[in-house]
This record gives C-alpha cells, sequence and structure tokens, in this order.
C-alpha cells in the first residue's frame, strides 16, 4: 500500500513544503527578521512530517491520538509563520489533506476549519490591517477553506474506495487460496476413489478368486487330485494376473488385459477365465463394426464386465450360464451381462450387487449403468457408453457401372 500510495503523497507533501519555504525567503514584506523567524518556524515541519506524521499516515490513523498530536504540532508550527508571512497560508493545500487522512469526518472539518480561519485571525490581530487587506485575506481563507472541503471529500472517496478495494482484494485471496486448498483436497479425495474402484475391480475380485479356488482345492485333495491341480494352476494364473494388475495400477497404465489387445478379445478372456473357475458357460456376443474406442470408454466396460461376472461367481450359483453382449452403435457403445441364476430383489439389494463403482464410472464418461433382477430369473447389468459417431469418408467409392 505504501509504495504505490502514501508515496505519492510524500511527493505532494514534499512539493508544497518547499514551494512554500521558497516563497516565505523571496518575498519583501514585512521584512527580514520576521521572514526568518517564520522561515524557521516553518522548516521545523519537515522533520515533525518525516519522524511523526509519516508513521501516522501509514497507520491509515488508527491511532487518534497520535494522529491528534501530531496535527497540533503541525498546527502550531504553521500558525506562527502564517500570522507573520501571508504566503505562509499556501502550505494550507498540503496540510488539508493530512487532516481528512487521518481524522473522522467531524473531526477532520473542524481541523481544517481551524487551519483557515485562526491564521488569518492571529494576523489581523498583530497587523492590524486596513480593510482591503482584511477583505482579501479573509476571502482567501474562504476560497482556501471551500477548496479544503472539495478535495476532502475527493480523498474520503479515494480512502473508502481503497479500504474497499484492499477488503476485497483479501478476500479474493483467501477465497483463492481456499478454492487452490479444497482443489487439491478433492483431486486427493477423487484419485483416493479411483485407486478404490481400481483396487476393488482388480486385486481385490482376484483374490476373491483366489479364495474360491483355494477352498475348492481343499474339498478336492482327498478323492479327485487332477481336479485340485487343474485348480492349484488356476491359482498360479490368477495370482500372476493379480501381480500384472497390481504393476500397472503402480504405473499408472491402462488395464493390463487391454494391454496390446482388443476390447472384445480382453472380454472373452475374462470369459473364458470366468468359466475355468466355476465350471459354468460364458459366453462373448459382439455386434456392431468393432473399432478402437476411447481408452476410458474401453476401461469402464471392461471393468463393468469384471463386476458383473464377479457377482455372477459369487452370488448366482453353481452352474450359472452367462452371456457376455457387446454392442457398437453409432453413438454409444453398449455391454450387457446376463446370467441365468438366482436373481434378488431390487427393493432390498443385498451386499455384493452393489453397482456404485459401475455407476461412478459410467458417470465419468457420459453414460449409465443399471440392473435388472428378480428371484429366480437371473441378473443382468447393462451400460451405455457414449462414443463420438464415425466420420464419413470424405472420399466415397463410386459404383462400379
Amino acid at each position: 500500500m505504501y509504495n504505490h500510495t502514501y508515496r505519492r503523497w510524500d511527493v505532494y507533501f514534499a512539493i508544497g513544503f518547499a514551494a512554500t519555504f521558497l516563497f516565505v525567503l523571496s518575498g519583501s514584506d514585512p521584512g527580514t527578521g520576521p521572514r526568518a523567524v517564520a522561515a524557521a518556524f516553518f522548516a521545523a515541519t519537515a522533520p515533525w512530517y518525516v519522524l511523526v506524521g509519516r508513521p501516522v499516515l501509514l497507520t491509515e490513523g488508527e491511532d487518534q491520538s497520535r494522529a491528534l498530536v501530531y496535527l497540533v504540532g503541525l498546527f502550531l508550527l504553521f500558525v506562527v509563520p502564517a500570522a507573520l508571512v501571508g504566503e505562509t497560508r499556501i502550505a494550507i493545500f498540503a496540510l488539508t489533506p493530512q487532516c481528512f487522512m487521518l481524522l473522522r469526518m467531524r473531526r477532520a472539518l473542524i481541523a481544517v476549519t481551524v487551519i483557515n480561519v485562526v491564521p488569518v485571525v492571529v494576523w489581523a490581530l498583530v497587523e492590524r490591517p486596513d480593510s482591503g487587506d482584511l477583505f482579501f485575506n479573509s476571502l482567501f481563507a474562504a476560497v482556501s477553506w471551500a477548496f479544503s472541503l472539495i478535495i476532502g471529500s475527493w480523498i474520503i472517496m479515494v480512502l473508502q474506495q481503497s479500504t474497499e478495494r484492499a477488503r476485497l482484494i483479501a478476500e479474493l485471496d483467501a477465497s483463492r487460496e481456499e478454492v487452490a486448498r479444497l482443489s487439491i483436497v478433492h483431486g486427493a479425495l477423487a484419485e483416493r476413489e479411483r485407486l478404490t474402484r481400481e483396487i476393488h475391480d482388480t486385486l481385490a475380485q482376484g483374490f476373491t478368486s483366489l479364495v474360491m479356488l483355494v477352498q475348492a482345492v481343499e474339498s478336492e485333495l482327498d478323492h479327485d487330485m487332477p481336479l485340485a491341480r487343474r485348480h492349484l494352476g488356476l491359482m498360479a494364473h490368477t495370482a500372476r494376473e493379480n501381480l500384472a494388475e497390481a504393476r500397472a495400477l503402480v504405473a499408472g497404465a491402462g488395464p493390463a488385459d487391454l494391454d496390446g489387445s482388443s476390447l472384445p478379445d480382453a472380454l472373452r478372456r475374462l470369459a473364458v477365465r470366468h468359466g475355468e473357475q466355476t465350471g459354468s458357460p460364458a459366453r462373448v456376443e459382439v455386434s456392431g463394426a468393432v473399432r478402437p474406442l476411447p481408452a476410458a470408454v474401453e476401461v469402464v466396460a471392461l471393468r463393468g464386465c469384471q463386476e458383473a461376472l464377479s457377482n455372477a461367481r459369487r452370488h448366482a450359483g453353481p452352474g450359472t450360464a452367462v452371456t457376455v453382449a457387446l454392442g457398437y452403435g453409432e453413438d454409444a457403445l453398449r455391454l450387457r451381462v446376463r446370467d441365468t441364476g438366482r436373481g434378488f430383489d431390487p427393493r432390498s439389494p443385498r451386499e455384493g450387487y452393489g453397482l456404485a463403482g459401475p455407476r461412478a464410472r459410467a458417470g465419468e464418461v457420459g453414460g449409465t449403468a443399471e440392473v435388472a433382477a428378480a428371484p429366480g430369473e437371473g441378473t443382468t447389468v447393462a451400460l451405455a457408453l457414449p462414443v463420438q459417431p464415425t466420420a464419413p469418408s470424405p472420399h466415397p467409392t463410386r459404383p462400379t457401372p
């Protein structure tokens, strides 16, 4: 604030004091002696301003007692030379702004009136001028008083605007800091939620499969060693896949199943693993023109299929057939995973059939995720994910005549 505002006031006050001091020294009336006394008194206003006045101005008049002490001292140093040498009253134009800057409005008006009137009264009592000089000096005092009121009102307005602007800037800075803090918090929460979904859709499901395979092996060790060995092989395969998913998660890469592979191929591998782990068939049907889609859309479809197959393994019941239908449309990718298992009542969903994760994923790309189920009639999970329509070729082929 000081560098941009009060430095200009310093320059203005310095010019006003210097000009007044030169006028006091350069005149001839009322003589060298009185002018020397006036110059000595007025010269003391400079150190008084630097040592006392400017520190008070920098506080913007918050300490009214210090402001009054400074202004009273400044007035005493001004009234003596103003009574001796009339040119000294030019300094009123430098004194008036300080009154409005340091005092409340009512006190400032009183101080300005005193500064304009008292020097003329003292001068008239000391010099005993004729009516013409008295009229001229009184007129000058009235004009300077009126001008002081105008300039003082402008100063008050500027100070109020500056204070309001400073308050708004402080609020804006605080708001920016709060927005930055909330953005960091939101980013951390969003990243935590993303990692939670990734872990749930990859590592957690893999560990669930491992637990199911361990339980199967425990029941097969005594009477079906070949099947137990096959399940042990599936356990090793599932553990390697979990390791690959964990590495991809740490590296921030996409799902391992989509690395160098198309979405239909990745879904077919999920269906094969589902059949190997459950012994139940899982069929993949693909319709529409297969084409590369944005990575975010393919990841949502893959994770949605993983979640639906995991729920089918845990809740649909043994021997349940599952159908995975993937449809490529012009403006949407649709995925439907249906099982013929136990189903459930959607009005009172059981733990494990939640769609919070798939719905959140689908919402991130502007899509939807819905579930339809009924007791004894199976469950269907459907995702609809918007994609950009395929642009027509700029050079369509012409029919051969």
